[in-house]
């Protein structure tokens, strides 16, 4: 049979929270989404990047949609970690976490845009991936699979960060720099403080 008319492309889709058994229905649907991404600005289509600028714009969208999946996703991985100190620091970077999408709109704010998530793959993916382990492991497995899986997404953050500070200085943009700097050493602290774990 001949594929529907514009299925094959879909420029905008939402995240798949397999977590929750969201997985799309039978007729091709998209899930229901967690309020909080829901509610989230998301531009209409993709649009070709050319200057610092674009790309600039592109991945704060990108790390805005992230920060706001992260969100959704540690309050399960604190639930599943056994370890006492691994359960805490998912608490406690979560709230951090919170504190970067505020960070984050007043970046947009900076620079005259408002703020607004472009789906972001990778992280799609990561989460997807710690869900498939808390299904799939236990114990000490479980723990370890958790502090690895954190310690991926930490490592993904730290490079966009990294980028987008740099892209910031060159683009004049300084409150923006100012505040990506701030976001970015969190991201590195919470990162050495996983893996001293």
């Amino acid at each position: 049979e001949g594929m529907h008319p514009g299925s094959a492309e879909r420029t905008v889709r939402h995240a798949n929270w397999s977590a929750h058994g969201q997985s799309a229905g039978k007729d091709g649907t998209e899930p229901f989404i967690s309020s909080a991404l829901s509610s989230m600005p998301i531009p209409a289509r993709r649009t070709i990047m050319k200057t610092l600028a674009d790309i600039f714009e592109h991945t704060l969208q990108d790390v805005y949609y992230a920060e706001n999946a992260i969100t959704k996703a540690l309050p399960k991985v604190a639930k599943a970690a056994k370890d006492a100190k691994l359960k805490k620091a998912a608490e406690d970077h979560l709230e951090e976490t919170k504190g970067q999408i505020r960070k984050l709109e007043q970046v947009f704010k900076s620079i005259g845009k408002k703020a607004s998530g472009e789906k972001c793959d990778a992280i799609e993916g990561l989460i997807k991936e710690t869900d498939g382990l808390m299904e799939e492991a236990s114990g000490t497995a479980l723990d370890a699979g958790l502090l690895a899986a954190c310690q991926a997404v930490e490592h993904y953050e730290i490079s966009r960060y990294g980028s987008l500070r740099e892209w910031a200085k060159d683009l004049g943009h300084d409150e923006a720099h100012k505040l990506l700097s701030e976001i970015l050493d969190q991201e590195k602290a919470t990162n050495n403080k996983l893996t001293n774990l």
